[in-house]
């Protein structure tokens, strides 16, 4: 059940020595903020509207402070909502901006999107509060994105117009604008699955400290096929050892047409492996269409790490049926892909509850950025594998990134000469 008018209130969590003080916006379900606890973060505050995720905030954590949309709360609100007296108090500032306005599935309207504007909101507190350290999480898609805002600021007109109209600007955008706020960044595009979690998930993670050096890179905990000597991915069948006491699963449950086309794929299989009428059957019209269509009709893999577990495990673009039984996945199995405690309790219908589940940062890549950071502070400015690749797209890294952005500006530039 979810109760229609869960109301702001003020922190009750009391600072904890050698902990860092942390607020936490667009906060969801906890994913991210479970991660950096188990790290030594002491979350005081988050920031969230949405009415599901708001009764899942207050049935795990009823102390923790809470407010609602970011647009409606100034810097002096949010400290006061924290239980804090000085904004000077706040060590780390955490937050994944909604991100369908950068989405590779969306229309991309970047910043112009109402979204968008809310993740402009977000960098405004960031730089009225100014903590040690701030936390970006994003899709894919903001690294990509051309940089749209309704009213220009001062710094787009400092930015070269040659980048404005650039893939890529919205980030670059980010970039500069928290460096003139005295941040020293660092990125990557990460997959969830190099930090332990059982799910192949990529995210733009962006690491700003008021500090001489940067943050490093996330460091890995596992890789594909056991390279650099670490453990392999984690799978599906690793996660779902947690959950053989667990007589009753909640799910949806498919047409049963679509239920008949499942008996027909074992598991890692997918439309392809039907025969070619049974797959234009279960394609329809998309059979037709262009483009890979690896999301349609799929059973998961016991072998490997899930995909990235989406808001919907019976979206017929992005199905994630379990492996052996004819069901999408339940909500206890995204529980443990996303690695949630088995107790954490989530407010609402199914429905409610592979939202939130799916929108969550995995909590073994809230873990990495948590230790990331922690890290720095104890003085280690040297990345452990600095030649690990992250993820499978090239030029994802900050020093690539800016490399790439600004030579865009000097090409045009020396075109322009002979033009």
């Amino acid at each position: 059940m979810v109760k229609e008018n869960i109301e702001d209130r003020i922190s009750k969590v009391k600072p904890v020595e050698k902990e860092l003080t942390t607020i936490s916006f667009f906060s969801g379900a906890l994913g991210l903020d479970i991660g950096l606890e188990k790290e030594g973060f002491n979350i005081v505050l988050a920031c969230e509207f949405d009415k599901a995720c708001r009764n899942t905030i207050t049935l795990n954590k009823p102390n923790m402070g809470l407010i609602g949309d970011i647009r409606n709360y100034s810097a002096e609100d949010i400290i006061k909502y924290s239980g804090l007296t000085d904004k000077h108090e706040v060590d780390v500032i955490v937050g994944g901006p909604p991100c369908q306005a950068f989405s590779t599935a969306g229309k991309r309207l970047g910043f112009s999107d109402s979204r968008g504007n809310v993740f402009l909101k977000y960098l405004e507190v960031i730089e009225e509060i100014s903590p040690m350290y701030f936390v970006i999480e994003n899709v894919r898609g903001l690294m990509s994105s051309v940089l749209q805002i309704d009213e220009k600021d001062e710094l787009m007109e400092q930015i070269p117009p040659s980048i404005l109209n650039e893939k890529g600007s919205s980030l670059y955008y980010v970039i500069k604008r928290m460096e003139n706020a005295g941040y020293n960044i660092n990125f990557d595009l990460y997959n969830s699955a190099n930090f332990g979690t059982p799910q192949i998930r990529e995210r733009v993670v962006i690491i700003g400290t008021k500090s001489a050096e940067k943050v490093n890179r996330l460091t890995p905990t596992h890789t594909e096929k056991g390279e650099f000597d670490l453990p392999k991915w984690k799978t599906l069948k690793d996660a779902f050892k947690s959950l053989k006491n667990i007589e009753k699963h909640e799910f949806i449950t498919y047409s049963d047409k679509r239920a008949k086309l499942y008996e027909n794929l074992k598991s890692g299989q997918n439309w392809r492996n039907l025969p070619i009428e049974l797959q234009m059957e279960a394609l329809g019209g998309a059979f037709y269409l262009g483009g890979g269509k690896t999301g349609f009709m799929r059973r998961l893999d016991w072998n490997r790490p899930s995909p990235t577990v989406v808001t919907n495990p019976a979206m017929p673009a992005t199905d994630l049926c379990h492996p052996t039984e004819i069901r999408p996945l339940s909500v206890e199995e995204y529980k443990v892909i996303q690695e949630f405690p088995l107790d954490w309790k989530f407010a609402g219908n199914p429905t409610d509850k592979y939202k939130q589940i799916g929108n969550a940062v995995p909590v073994g890549l809230g873990r990495a950025i948590g230790r990331a950071i922690k890290n720095h502070m104890g003085g280690n400015y040297t990345e452990t594998y600095p030649n690990f690749k992250q993820s499978r797209y090239l030029g994802t890294k900050y020093s690539e990134f800016l490399k790439k952005m600004e030579s865009i500006n000097l090409t045009k530039s020396v075109v322009g000469l002979f033009d």
